[in-house]
């Protein structure tokens, strides 16, 4: 409980002081989707071509041959977050395809303790009420071929929904573009996320904001900025695979992450920030698969000022058996600090095992 109520106070914070233009918005987009992706540390704008790809590359959607379908769900922070995608896609002919997904990233059952004081002055526990702070992403993907042989383009067009309690609501949409470029063993992709800017429009109740104006002495005084708009941001992937003997195969991925702002990536500057991230694929015959990544490069500031690097290595596991794949992702180990395992889960399907 003590988690959550800190948590809480966190999220309320960091909505209060929310500016117009923020280099970080809307992050829960940034979380990633598909335990197979996120085992090769989302290394995957170049290769990315089932239904998955109107998350890291919509262009890759031209791949899927029939009817497929998608689970997934995570945790966070020891489970205090939940994170759960669902997507489903279809070609709409041999050049085309089309997909749908949406994502939910929330924190549910926090303590609202902000009427446990009632007028005369008592504490009253009867006064506690919970509430969820939850974001939702409703993605709409289209993919075709383009006339230039092996190049694929793909756009997405989402609408965002992200609530905290009663206290605030907004609405938000954005664009993105994706391309793919394939030939011989090699592949190319580039995904520009919010591509136009992503425009979040809030909705604070004020009522319920004096409730928490003065919480904090000589903070939290002026009412937030009720808009914001995400900045875009740009995946640049180049990868290979290899043929090994008659029965084993090799994918590789190279990504730059890029960030129109300066952070603590390993290659930062006040114009841009770059963070590399690599995924290995190992599989047999198309049925089992051995993951592997690294990413998420980034320099921590100890206490006396200097820097050390830390990364973030991910593993997975999957298994394919006549279109219906599982997979498994163990990320954010061994990284910054006591930083917790994440276990991530998905299911992906295609309907051309109901034909059989």
């Amino acid at each position: 409980m003590k988690h959550k109520f800190l948590l809480f106070i966190i999220l309320i914070s960091a909505f209060i002081n929310a500016q117009a233009f923020r280099n970080y918005s809307n992050e829960f987009l940034n979380i990633g989707v598909d335990a197979a992706a996120l085992g090769m540390s989302k290394a995957v704008v170049a290769t990315t071509n089932n239904l998955n790809s109107g998350y890291w590359n919509p262009a890759g959607l031209v791949g899927i041959e029939d009817y497929q379908g998608s689970l997934m769900h995570s945790s966070y922070f020891a489970g205090i977050a939940n994170y759960n995608h669902a997507a489903f896609a279809m070609p709409i002919d041999k050049e085309s395809a089309l997909g749908v997904s949406i994502i939910r990233f929330g924190v549910d059952d926090i303590l609202n303790t902000t009427a446990l004081i009632d007028n005369d002055g008592n504490i009253d526990f009867n006064r506690i009420s919970l509430f969820s702070a939850a974001d939702y992403a409703f993605n709409f993907s289209y993919a075709r071929n383009l006339i230039f042989k092996d190049l694929k383009l793909g756009v997405n067009a989402k609408l965002i929904r992200r609530i905290i309690g009663e206290f605030a609501a907004s609405w938000g949409f954005g664009f993105d573009i994706g391309l793919q470029f394939e030939r011989k063993s090699w592949k190319f992709g580039i995904m520009a996320r919010d591509i136009t800017t992503t425009y979040n429009s809030w909705a604070i109740d004020e009522e319920e904001f004096e409730n928490i104006r003065n919480a904090i002495p000589s903070q939290n005084q002026e009412l937030p900025e009720n808009t914001e708009i995400t900045k875009p941001k740009l995946q640049i992937g180049v990868a290979k695979s290899w043929k090994i003997g008659r029965l084993f195969n090799l994918q590789s991925e190279f990504d730059f992450n890029i960030r129109f702002e300066q952070t603590n990536d390993i290659f930062s500057s006040e114009i841009a920030s770059i963070d590399p991230a690599l995924g290995l694929q190992f599989d047999y015959e198309k049925l089992v698969y051995l993951r592997l990544g690294i990413g998420n490069f980034q320099y921590t500031k100890e206490f006396d000022d200097s820097k050390s690097l830390s990364i973030q290595p991910n593993f997975g596991l999957g298994f394919n058996y006549k279109g219906i794949q599982v997979d498994y992702a163990l990320t954010n180990i061994g990284s910054v600090g006591n930083a917790l395992f994440s276990n991530i889960f998905s299911l992906t399907f295609d309907y051309s095992f109901f034909r059989r």
